[in-house]
């Protein structure tokens, strides 16, 4: 179980340090920045995808088989996702704000994105409590989506009128709260058996509804067939090094 704490806040720790990724914007310019976003997140939606359905799928499934209650948990982690996007008035995008796609909701997006990072800790946590392999993938698909969302969370408070400074700060104070996922993940775990039989389909259901609902529509605003062609072929590399991750890290489970 120690192993299982260490390497769950190590994650956690490389996860949150992504919110300070916001600064490597200044000095890009807008129209490089917005090629490197898509490009991310087309490998972002690869990395989701990949770690739902080689990972944490086949491992809620591996117990029983994919019964009718794994089926359930992976929905309710669709629809508590959808229910916290409408609760909050948030989203996960990715889109660098500008006058032609404005966000008017800095501090709104501050407690979502906290609610957000809070569940991606207790989604690492649940990972590891399966095994290292699990948790690996886990926090390698977060990485992956984490990466482009805190550049635009990073527009988003610059938008709404923050310094950058500030705006650098308040993200970082805002990933923190995924130690209190990780936390009450590992802490309950004790208590509650058979955890992550629901964290692990929960997360990944988590995993799909960003991947498919926030991220795939923005990939859209690219009509060219050249750009989409390379949208799928990032995906494509993003699948596979999630699918690797089975296979390379395997004597770690």
């Amino acid at each position: 179980m120690f192993e299982v704490w260490v390497r769950s806040i190590l994650s956690v720790a490389v996860v949150s340090a992504l919110s300070l990724v916001g600064v490597f914007t200044m000095l890009l310019s807008k129209e490089l920045n917005r090629g490197i976003l898509l490009s991310l997140v087309s490998f972002s939606v690869g990395g989701l995808f990949g770690g739902a359905f080689f990972h944490l799928i086949p491992e809620a499934s591996k117990a029983s088989g994919f019964t009718g209650q794994v089926s359930l948990y992976v929905m309710m982690g669709i629809l508590g996702s959808f229910v916290m996007e409408g609760v909050f008035k948030w989203r996960h995008c990715h889109v660098l704000t500008s006058d032609d796609h404005p966000h008017s909701f800095g501090y709104m997006n501050l407690f979502g994105d906290s609610v957000h990072n809070l569940i991606d800790g207790l989604t690492i946590s649940g990972a590891y409590l399966v095994s290292a392999t699990t948790g690996l993938a886990a926090t390698l698909a977060i990485c992956l989506h984490e990466l482009p969302q805190e550049i635009g969370d990073f527009g988003v408070l610059l938008y709404a009128g923050l310094d950058r400074r500030r705006a650098l700060a308040y993200n970082f104070i805002t990933a923190l709260t995924a130690f209190v996922g990780a936390f009450m993940a590992l802490m309950l775990s004790a208590y509650i058996d058979d955890l992550t039989a629901f964290l692990v389909p929960f997360a990944a259901g988590n995993f799909i509804y960003i991947a498919g609902s926030d991220l795939i529509p923005e990939l859209h605003s690219e009509p060219r067939l050249s750009r989409t062609l390379f949208q799928i072929a990032v995906m494509a590399l993003g699948v596979a090094l999630l699918f690797s991750i089975r296979f390379v890290f395997a004597d770690f489970a």
